[in-house]
């Protein structure tokens, strides 16, 4: 039988050192914050959803824009952007009737950083 992961939410910003940096590995910790974040992108729509938004101004969309973007009804991006905010990758406000999603910056760029690979190391 397969090992369950727990079961998450982590909207604390990623610090995590690039993989390859150092000669140890990844606390378990930080692996955890890693595989989150990294879960919570596995899936087409939620890639998608932040490529919207990195083409926003100020980098946010109501979820009147986010659900005809990706060709999907407003109650399944919903879902989809729950995913991206328990993981960090998103922060919501409301505005009247309309919730409005933006990226969190860091957050997405600390999961790019932490995959680089030094192309001048070795």
């Amino acid at each position: 039988m397969p090992k369950t992961l727990p079961v998450l939410e982590d909207v604390s910003p990623i610090c995590c050192r690039p993989l390859g940096s150092t000669r140890g590995t990844l606390s378990y910790d930080e692996a955890v914050a890693l595989a989150v974040r990294l879960k919570a992108l596995a899936d087409p729509v939620r890639v998608q959803l932040v490529s919207f938004l990195l083409a926003q101004d100020g980098l946010e969309a109501c979820t009147c824009d986010l659900a005809p973007a990706v060709g999907l009804s407003e109650p399944t991006v919903s879902h989809h952007l729950k995913q991206l905010y328990a993981a960090g990758l998103v922060d919501k406000e409301r505005r009247g009737m309309n919730v409005y999603y933006r990226l969190v910056p860091d957050a997405v760029s600390a999961v790019g950083r932490t995959l680089t690979i030094d192309a001048t190391a070795g």
